[in-house]
């Protein structure tokens, strides 16, 4: 009896020696930081592996060092030209600094959200509707720039910013379909215009060669003849250039300028000397 007594005298203090090891067993993943205290008071940090605290005395909070992504929820914004946009987003960021992420702030995750949002508001209430439509990726640049200096205190690095969805008012949308519309009509007269001077630079370039030689615009005239009857059952009746030469529909020959200056020379000439 005294010696089952004894045994038992020997093995609880072993138990509670291995159960307050067991206590402060603490296994920090790959991914994680551990920000130990002691008696309340900051001591350090545990990297990834198998830690052990001081039972009672140490506490460690465990933050996560993985980038996380959060939305934004949309949000009411007044451009600088006074047009009232609701903007969502997406923020991507990570803590750098496991300690200040616990020390100066008391929830970084809500933290970072919260000043998102204010940020948002505020970048997007400088630009004008057309520069947020069409300059996306800029906005997202100074965005990121702005959040990651507001948040560097906290030990926490933003990443990367998106605007994900810009919701317009229903007028808004009906008059940029209609500047739209606009703008592409313009582009089809301004390109119907290029393609007539070009074609009448063309034409003239062609009808000053056939000019120069009558063979040439009698054989273009039987062309397009030809090309006139392959289209199908047509009764052509071919005018000779010479009947409408007579007749003074086509000129024999081209006016050249010269010739009127050649003959006022002879006259002057053979005038009274």
């Amino acid at each position: 009896m005294n010696e089952l007594v004894g045994a038992l005298g020997w093995l609880l203090p072993v138990a509670l020696l291995f159960l307050l090891f067991l206590a402060g067993v603490r296994i920090v993943a790959e991914y994680q930081n551990g920000v130990v205290f002691r008696l309340g008071r900051y001591v350090g940090l545990k990297r990834a592996g198998f830690r052990w605290l001081i039972p009672f005395i140490e506490r460690m909070v465990i933050i996560d060092l993985r980038t996380v992504a959060r939305d934004v929820p949309p949000q009411d914004v007044i451009t600088k030209d006074n047009v009232s946009v609701k903007v969502s987003a997406v923020v991507y960021f990570r803590v750098i600094q496991a300690d200040k992420s616990v020390l100066q702030v008391e929830d970084y995750l809500y933290a970072t959200s919260q000043i998102a949002q204010t940020t948002l508001r505020a970048i997007l209430g400088q630009v004008e509707l057309d520069d947020l439509l069409s300059q996306r990726e800029r906005i997202n640049h100074e965005l990121q720039q702005v959040l990651d200096a507001r948040t560097g205190p906290w030990g926490v690095k933003v990443s990367n910013v998106e605007v994900k969805h810009i919701d317009l008012p229903i007028e808004m949308q009906r008059a940029i379909a209609r500047q739209a519309e606009a703008e592409r009509e313009r582009r089809a007269k301004i390109i119907a215009a290029e393609g007539e001077h070009q074609a009448a630079e063309k034409l003239a370039q062609a009808a000053d060669v056939l000019s120069r030689n009558p063979a040439t615009l009698q054989l273009r005239y039987l062309q397009t003849l030809v090309e006139i009857t392959s289209g199908g059952n047509h009764t052509i009746l071919p005018i000779p250039l010479e009947l409408l030469r007579a007749f003074g529909a086509v000129p024999a020959q081209p006016f050249r300028p010269e010739e009127p200056r050649e003959e006022e020379d002879e006259d002057a000439s053979h005038g009274p000397s």
